[in-house]
């Protein structure tokens, strides 16, 4: 691990600037220490966290492991995945409260804040953070409204797979080389031909699907583990809350144990009751059955890679390396479709799920300029054509008709770019025109995504012929476009940044969702009056590496407390609720697992604590097993 003490280099003397991966599944911040990308640890030293929030029965905010821990748990109290959700403006209920999705990917990027705090110390940050190549610009705009939320500041966003092809990029320099960059996450899939000559670092086509990768995997195998239980017992376990989230935790158990193991082996014995008698599963599941399941999903993905090969006009033996990124890249049968396609082995040598972050840090070196003298050059495309509606004309139509689609930016043009295309009113005497901006490939502005629109006033009141309007696009290294429709006989010139123009995000609505976030944020520091002016632990001196030190000790048993005592609670009212129903001797035996229970909550020593829980669960399941 390198040596993160507080940075106080010149490369590093005004603002901080690191990158980070806002994951479906995990999540992961990085900087550049010594030329070089380096992930900056949680406090338990976790290199990677999962990108899972908890509010806990206290409104206290949790993040990483200890929310994945209460899934199960609390399933009311908890959401995972929510990047799926980003560009979406439909709140989502979690522990009786409505967030928009992107104020929850806040709370997750503050967490990863508390660690760049830590290195740097307080004070303002940038961040350069990542989005899947084909988010749309909705998503790619939440993307950054929750960097700000989080107290970020978020000036620029990159594409995943370009970032891992700068990770890959700043240690091969001296190589010229075309790679193919295959993206295979937890929510998404993306695909990019990327170009290595002499240190620029250019992609040259990407594609992808922003709904498809691990967690499809999952709920696949939750629907065979459903199935099975449907046959068996008549009862749908998708219908409970905690056993559908039971059946997904074990689902991605066995996904993951399936690329070590040819065969894996579901044993739950209390997924729901039913009847006041538990309902179990037990069954083996094959990698080969496994792969079967997931089959179409995976034929997918190859079809984008074909897709991208032919745009970038290539054929797979010109190929030279295929770089694979995420995690669920990790399945045995995507390398052998790699080798099958391609006819070589892909590199083995990056991290599936640090590459990202890793090379958003080499992004944000190379914006800071402190990778100026590296030599890397980086420019990215655009994922999808973009334009304006306009009267189009077609077969079967008497005249023209609106809702064409005409396109201003290519899809997988070179980015930063700015394109100029004229149009021309449709009647006489027209005075405004409405600018109506589309994203997508379809020749019909219904099947392409709307970004946004407005109207082009003031335009010569002109009866005998057509007024020229031209219409610019600027598509920055956001991914982020600014359109501008200028009326050519007189000036006349309308401007619209569609970054900023969110359907909900005028500034009042921004702020408000700042204030909730800080009510619910609660950052917990018991030893915060031991601090010194500077804000540190005496004797602490803010070494990173000090797992050990009191502070970060304090928060991990705080978090730890609250999970335990949530499932101390449910297992005594259960224990309650069994005990009426149960002979003396054995009600008395309940009795005293309570009372050992209440007794471990009262001491809070974490690992008696743990014990009781442990039997008394134990306890439980052979008395309910036994009714």
């Amino acid at each position: 691990m390198a040596d993160h003490k507080k940075v106080e280099t010149e490369e590093n003397q005004f603002r901080p600037i690191v990158g980070i991966d806002l994951g479906t599944t995990n999540s992961a911040v990085s900087c550049l220490r010594g030329g070089k990308p380096d992930i900056i640890p949680s406090s338990a030293g976790e290199r990677i966290i999962p990108s899972v929030v908890l509010i806990d029965l206290n409104g206290k905010v949790v993040v990483g492991e200890n929310a994945r821990g209460a899934l199960v748990a609390m399933p009311d109290r908890s959401i995972a995945a929510v990047k799926r959700r980003m560009g979406s403006e439909e709140a989502i209920e979690i522990a009786g409260q409505q967030l928009l999705p992107q104020e929850i990917s806040a709370l997750i990027l503050k967490e990863l804040k508390r660690y760049v705090d830590g290195l740097y110390g307080e004070g303002e940050k940038e961040a350069v953070i990542t989005v899947p190549a084909y988010f749309t610009d909705a998503q790619r705009r939440a993307t950054k409204e929750a960097g700000e939320l989080a107290g970020f500041v978020v000036e620029r966003i990159i594409n995943e797979p370009t970032a891992a092809a700068l990770a890959f990029g700043l240690d091969h320099l001296d190589e010229d080389r075309t790679f193919l960059v295959y993206d295979l996450g937890g929510g998404t899939f993306d695909v990019s031909v990327v170009e290595m000559m002499s240190g620029l670092l250019e992609v040259k086509a990407s594609t992808g699907n922003n709904l498809l990768g691990g967690e499809d995997f999952d709920w696949m195998l939750v629907d065979l583990f459903a199935e099975r239980i449907v046959a068996e017992y008549g009862i749908d376990p998708r219908q409970d809350f905690r056993a559908k989230a039971l059946l997904k935790e074990e689902a991605e158990r066995i996904k993951k144990l399936l690329s070590e193991e040819t065969t894996a082996t579901v044993d739950l014995p209390l997924v729901l009751m039913q009847d006041n008698r538990p309902v179990g599963l037990k069954l083996d599941v094959s990698r080969e059955q496994f792969t079967s399941l997931i089959a179409d999903k995976l034929d997918e993905t190859f079809d984008s890679v074909r897709t991208v090969l032919r745009e970038a006009e290539l054929e797979p033996h010109q190929i030279d390396e295929v770089l694979l990124v995420g995690g669920s890249t990790r399945i045995p049968r995507v390398r052998e479709q790699i080798a099958e396609l391609f006819k070589k082995e892909p590199r083995t040598d990056i991290h599936p799920d640090e590459a990202v972050a890793l090379g958003a840090a080499v992004q944000a070196g190379l914006k800071s300029g402190a990778l100026s003298d590296s030599g890397l050059v980086a420019t990215d495309v655009a994922p999808y054509s973009m334009g304006i509606a306009v009267l189009k004309e077609g077969k079967g139509f008497s005249s023209p008709r609106p809702g064409g689609f005409a396109s201003i930016i290519e899809r997988n043009t070179t980015i930063p770019t700015t394109r100029t295309q004229s149009f021309w009113t449709s009647s006489a005497g027209q005075t405004q025109v409405s600018i109506e901006v589309y994203q997508g490939e379809h020749e019909w502005v219904k099947h392409n995504h709307l970004l946004g629109s407005f109207i082009l006033d003031g335009i010569p009141e002109n009866w005998e012929s057509q007024e020229e309007v031209e219409v610019t696009f600027r598509y920055n290294l956001n991914g982020i476009l600014e359109t501008t429709a200028k009326c050519v006989s007189n000036g006349r010139v309308m401007q619209v940044r569609l970054q900023d123009a969110i359907d909900r995000s005028s500034q009042e609505a921004i702020h408000e969702s700042s204030i909730r976030l800080e009510k619910l944020w609660i950052d917990v520091d018991p030893l915060e009056d031991e601090k010194d002016e500077n804000g540190e632990i005496p004797g602490w001196e803010g070494e990173m590496e000090n797992w050990d030190s009191p502070v970060f000790e304090a928060k991990t048993q705080a978090a730890d407390t609250e999970l335990l005592t949530a499932e101390t609670e449910r297992l005594i009212a259960r224990a309650r609720e069994l005990a009426e129903s149960l002979e003396k001797r054995t009600r008395e035996k309940l009795e005293r697992t309570i009372e050992v229970l209440e007794k471990a909550m009262r001491e809070d020593d974490l690992d008696h604590w743990q014990q009781a829980i442990d039997e008394a669960t134990d306890l439980l399941i052979d008395l309910e097993m036994d009714i």
